[in-house]
């Protein structure tokens, strides 16, 4: 008696599409069931080395909220100048939201997913919009709830 592994092929992927309110949601909530969208572990064919994840457009992303002092003691490092001494850049959450909103999702999205090609191509179904407007209505996305 054997079990045969189920593998999906690209015939069998249906990719949806999603839109997400994330104004007053907490970020790390969002950014996980996000990130189990982009994934396709919502799916019965889900399969773990291939991309069977749904589009997902997230609009209102300047209004997620952080728990407890994030908003002034989350830090963002990222490196200007490939190593070089002095090419490490830091920026609080604070400062981020100001400058470029839609980033504090992206990258809460990004780091929950594999640090592969994988990753980067489930990275590609995801759109982030500063505002409740989106130009994805074309698709006819279906409105998703956050769960708390």
């Amino acid at each position: 008696m054997s079990q045969r592994t189920y593998s999906a092929r690209p015939v069998d992927i249906k990719r949806q599409w999603h839109v997400i309110d994330v104004s007053d949601k907490v970020l790390g909530r969002a950014a996980s069931q996000i990130a189990t969208l982009l994934k396709g572990k919502h799916k019965a064919i889900y399969t773990p080395s291939i991309d069977t994840g749904d589009h997902v457009v997230v609009i209102n992303a300047e209004k997620v909220r952080v728990t407890g002092s994030k908003e002034t003691d989350k830090l963002y490092h990222r490196h200007v100048w490939a190593g070089f001494p002095g090419g490490l850049k830091t920026t609080t959450l604070e400062k981020l939201r100001q400058r470029h909103p839609e980033d504090i999702l992206l990258n809460a999205v990004r780091r929950m997913l594999p640090r592969n090609a994988l990753g980067r191509q489930m990275m590609t179904k995801l759109r982030v919009y500063v505002g409740a407007e989106h130009p994805h209505q074309a698709q006819k996305p279906v409105a998703r709830e956050v769960e708390a």
